[in-house]
């Protein structure tokens, strides 16, 4: 059986607990606060009505069209305007996850126009776009050839090398990068997967001058992984897999920049294996106040997988508390796309195809019977799952939503152009 390094991440679930948080040693102000926000009786608010209604069933988002990939397992994907682009993971027969696919995404049907193989690599991992349009990310994963390549992209479709780096830290292999600006400046915030003894760590580049990456900071992290980040607003979410969830000020105040960022808060979920967030903004009320949390647990290609989608109430960053959560019996969650104006989260669900949640409005009240035994709000009991899509054998890794459309990858299949779910 093929092994994905996010798949065979298989540890021993921890027992059911309250998430737990610590902050970091600051000012005195946010310390107290932090003693009177974390007292361990931070729980949903449950409201009990006289009747409680069955959750209707989801609707079906409709196909409108596949852009088949039969040689290579595809893995994640990014949408500018009417071009994706699809990496590729592991070893699939002889072909090797090496490929980044181009396509053209103006009709239902996804056209493949290019490919670009990436050099000395076996897998190749997040592919992302700068906002500006002009970069094209590629983390690569392949122990000892990992790194980053970054593309010209003055022709969109016909990308243009500008470097691969070799070497150094990213050598043992970029397990996830993302692209954001703070202040100003492009960065890349670069998992790294430990490896001969290196423990994981998150590496940011300054992409100022794209031609020649400068480490701004590097700080091993995770345990044992590091494996994703989320940044907006100055905040960094780190997915420090059983370590939890770490919350760190890179911008947002005085306290912290990039390259010497403030550790605000640790906080760990039910079940650990912390693999992805988001932190969502609802621009019909303007609250900041969740993240989206994913879990990845273990996994088989193509048959099956395990993991929630875990509710964060951040209302204060020095206190986060889990309120909800989102379980999918015989599937798991990998990644995330939000449409905030419309209030509908994507989740990809490997085996279980794509699942739409509505994350408008208050996510952490509910009633009685809405409840889990250890006292999180259920998001399907509180009839959140709006919509799913699934068609024959699918493993979705991926999914993406932009004006442009909505898309998922399916490491079986290739590119699904989707139908997206409106009010």
């Amino acid at each position: 059986m093929l092994s994905n390094p996010f798949l065979t991440r298989m540890h021993r679930l921890p027992t059911v607990r309250r998430v737990t948080t610590t902050a970091a040693l600051t000012l005195v102000p946010v310390l107290a606060l932090l003693g009177a926000c974390s007292d361990g009786n931070d729980l949903p608010l449950a409201v009990e009505p006289p009747v409680t209604t069955t959750p209707r069933p989801p609707a079906a988002v409709a196909s409108l069209g596949l852009g088949a990939v039969n040689e290579r397992y595809t893995a994640e994907l990014w949408v500018r305007g009417t071009t994706a682009y699809t990496s590729t993971w592991g070893l699939r027969g002889q072909a090797r996850g090496n490929a980044v696919k181009i396509w053209d995404v103006s009709a239902s049907t996804p056209r493949l126009v290019d490919s670009v193989i990436v050099e000395n690599a076996s897998t190749t991992g997040d592919v992302q776009v700068s906002d500006d349009g002009r970069l094209l990310l590629v983390a690569i994963e392949s122990n000892p050839n990992g790194g980053i390549a970054l593309y010209d992209l003055t022709d969109a479709r016909k990308p243009q090398l500008i470097t691969r780096t070799t070497g150094g830290e990213l050598q043992y292999g970029v397990h996830t990068a993302e692209l954001a600006r703070v202040n100003g400046v492009l960065y890349a915030f670069c998992a790294i997967d430990p490896a001969n003894g290196v423990p994981a760590r998150l590496v940011v580049l300054d992409l100022s001058t794209p031609a020649a990456p400068r480490t701004v900071f590097s700080q091993a992290m995770g345990t044992p992984y590091v494996h994703d980040v989320f940044v907006r607003d100055g905040w960094l979410f780190a997915a420090d897999w059983n370590a939890g969830l770490g919350i760190w000020d890179i911008g947002a105040t005085a306290a912290g920049t990039v390259a010497a960022p403030r550790k605000v808060a640790q906080a760990t979920t039910v079940g650990g294996q912390v693999h992805n967030v988001w932190w969502l903004h609802d621009p019909s009320s303007g609250a900041k106040r969740y993240l989206l949390v994913g879990q990845e647990g273990p996994g088989s290609i193509g048959s099956s997988s395990r993991g929630d989608v875990h509710v964060v109430d951040v209302s204060d960053m020095t206190a986060p508390r889990e309120v909800a959560v989102y379980n999918v019996p015989g599937a798991g969650t990998h990644n995330f796309s939000v449409d905030e104006a419309a209030g509908f989260a994507y989740a990809a669900y490997y085996n279980g195809g794509v699942k739409v949640l509505d994350v408008r409005g208050d996510l952490g009240t509910c009633t009685a019977a809405q409840m889990t035994a250890d006292r999180r709000c259920d998001l399907r009991l509180m009839g959140r799952e709006t919509a799913l899509f699934s068609s024959g054998t699918t493993y979705v890794w991926g999914v993406h939503w932009s004006t442009s459309g909505l898309f998922a990858s399916d490491m079986l299949n290739g590119l699904w152009r989707l139908t997206p779910v409106t009010r």
